[in-house]
């Protein structure tokens, strides 16, 4: 018999915070059957298996950053825009390193063209605009923003910029300012 209140929807939930707890590596069906004290069978009407919640996490992850990047860019363009869709990836991994490493569990074709991923990638592209790039320079600096965002945020998770000065935050800003210049001189206007 199901535990009352057990949805796809909780359990993913609940996933996604043990991955910040626990880290997304360790998330399980038993893990989670655990933290609701009932028997790993009880999910199994809810979740195919331990893959299926870690891409139910992982698609609750991308659209909850989508989410908060939208937020955080609305109304703003140029430089102020790319700060505000850097400001919010780099908060959410801070504030959220399980989900934020959910978000990078490779999707197939299908799934990932389902996600709120494409709405990462919109927003960027949207950003992008306010630079004035044309293709393929906009797929460029797609991938340029991801990257460099994506390897910033690692590192700092891994405690890599915990020994030396200047701090993290100043470097962060270092890094937006000049990604902003890079894109300034990619202009076609």
């Amino acid at each position: 018999m199901d535990r009352p209140g057990l949805t796809p929807e909780r359990l993913t939930r609940a996933g996604a915070e043990l991955a910040d707890e626990v880290g997304f590596d360790q998330v399980t069906v038993s893990a989670l059957a655990r933290r609701f004290d009932v028997k790993v069978p009880s999910l199994y009407s809810h979740l195919k298996n331990s893959q299926d919640l870690r891409i139910r996490i992982a698609l609750f992850a991308l659209k909850e950053l989508a989410d908060r990047v939208a937020d955080a860019v609305a109304g703003r363009a140029g430089r102020d825009a790319l700060a505000a869709f850097a400001d919010a990836y780099r908060d959410y991994a801070r504030e959220h390193p399980g989900r934020y490493a959910a978000t990078r569990l490779r999707l197939d074709r299908e799934t990932a063209a389902a996600s709120a991923g494409v709405q990462h990638a919109q927003m960027a592209r949207a950003i992008l605009r306010g630079y004035g790039l044309d293709e393929p320079d906009a797929t460029h600096a797609v991938r340029m923003l991801g990257s460099v965002f994506h390897g910033y945020v690692s590192l700092e998770l891994a405690g890599g910029f915990e020994h030396s000065a200047p701090g993290a935050l100043e470097s962060w800003e270092w890094i937006v300012d000049s990604l902003d210049a890079v894109l300034r001189t990619r202009s076609t206007r």
